[in-house]
């Protein structure tokens, strides 16, 4: 490498071959110089060729030197072109990089934006599951805490009770029902529904086999569930027993009575695998509902209440349609004396009528008499006397 200045050039440059070249002409050029100065003394013969000689190389050393000042020149050239050259790469590189560095200073921001903004939906997501987790928390409490409720026979009765409450609530008219009636033979039941006669009275009392329903689903084998199977039967049987017997009262109640099942799952599972229990419970005269078929059945009690209500109704009807009858006929003579009066006073009217007509009549003749016609000796002074005591 050959520095110079502040450019540096490599060897194989073309302009440092020719540099090298006119230096080695150069050199050349003093080595003969010097030994034709040592032949000079050996022949002056040699001289004249040897001046022309020198004359000759000194020509050419001369173009060498124009050639090397013409090479400099352009090699100044050159190292200001490049000079040019880098100066406007190096302001091209600065633009392109202050450009690259807008941009990613832009798509930061931007970058820097999507990333807040999807960190506060994160948030918002985060605190919803909070929640959901929350309400899952609370509601796992009371899957636990109705699980306790069931497991309890006294608790579990309770729960039934209360369902059964709700749905006659809602079906039916509240002086239609009563809870918690207590029968003539001191029965207690969950609820009686005031129906006329026929049918009369009837009993809704609710039951609930759970230990028998869970049984049947925990069986894993045969023999498991044969067992589980005959303890639903006997349960249900017991409870069909119990209502026919404790609810089911000649002439205060009617002829049968509804047995509520709180679960759709055990009602479903009677009408099943169960029918006979079902049919025995015709039998019997209790009839097995759902919540969802006792609604049914509610529903069809309160078109009966509604029904017996109106028959109820229809003699207080036809005598208030008697006493409105009477009221027209009332109305309707009254009404002919209110005429009558109409037509006397119309006739008293037109009589004053035709009286202010001939008053009228009577005032514009005087209106129109003349006193100038009178003489003064015709004139008759009328005395009034003073009257007397």
């Amino acid at each position: 490498m050959i520095q110079i200045g502040e450019q540096t050039y490599a060897f194989d440059d073309p302009i440092v071959l020719a540099l090298l070249a006119g230096g080695i002409i150069v050199l050349v050029f003093l080595i003969l110089l010097i030994l034709a100065v040592r032949a000079a003394g050996r022949s002056a013969r040699l001289a004249e060729p040897l001046s022309q000689q020198m004359g000759w190389l000194g020509q050419r050393v001369q173009s060498l030197s124009e050639g090397q000042e013409r090479l400099a020149g352009g090699l100044h050239h050159v190292s200001e072109a490049q000079a040019q050259s880098q100066t406007s790469m190096l302001q091209l590189m600065e633009r392109r990089l202050a450009e690259v560095q807008n941009q990613m200073n832009e798509n930061l921001q931007g970058s820097a934006r999507c990333t807040a903004q999807s960190l506060g939906e994160l948030q918002q997501r985060l605190v919803a599951i909070d929640k959901a987790q929350d309400n899952i928390t609370k509601l796992s409490g009371d899957v636990l805490s109705l699980q306790d409720i069931l497991s309890n026979k006294q608790t579990r009765g309770a729960f039934g009770e209360i369902q059964l409450n709700d749905i006659v609530t809602k079906a039916l008219p509240s002086d239609s029902y009563t809870l918690q009636a207590t029968l003539s033979n001191g029965k207690r039941a969950d609820c009686l529904i005031h129906l006329p006669n026929p049918p009369g009275p009837i009993v809704i009392d609710s039951k609930f086999p759970l230990e028998a329903y869970e049984a049947l689903r925990r069986a894993e084998t045969q023999q498991h569930l044969t067992e589980a199977a005959r303890f639903m039967r006997q349960s249900v049987r017991t409870h069909i027993k119990a209502i026919s017997d404790k609810y089911i009262l000649d002439g205060e109640t009617a002829d049968g009575a509804l047995m509520f099942l709180p679960s759709e799952a055990i009602y479903a599972e009677l009408h099943a695998n169960f029918p006979e229990l079902v049919r025995e419970g015709f039998a019997a005269r209790v009839w097995i509902v759902s919540p969802t078929t006792c609604m049914a059945t509610l529903n069809t009690m309160r078109a009966i209440l509604k029904d017996a209500r109106m028959r109820e109704q229809a003699g207080a009807i036809r005598r208030e349609l008697g006493l409105l009858f009477q009221d027209v006929e009332r109305l309707g003579t009254r009404v002919e004396n209110l005429d009558r009066h109409f037509g006397q006073a119309a006739k008293d009217i037109a009589d004053i009528k035709i009286s202010a007509d001939k008053a009228g009549r009577r005032a514009k003749r005087l209106d129109n008499f003349d006193f100038e016609e009178l003489s003064p000796d015709a004139e008759t002074v009328v005395t009034l006397s003073k009257p007397q005591g």
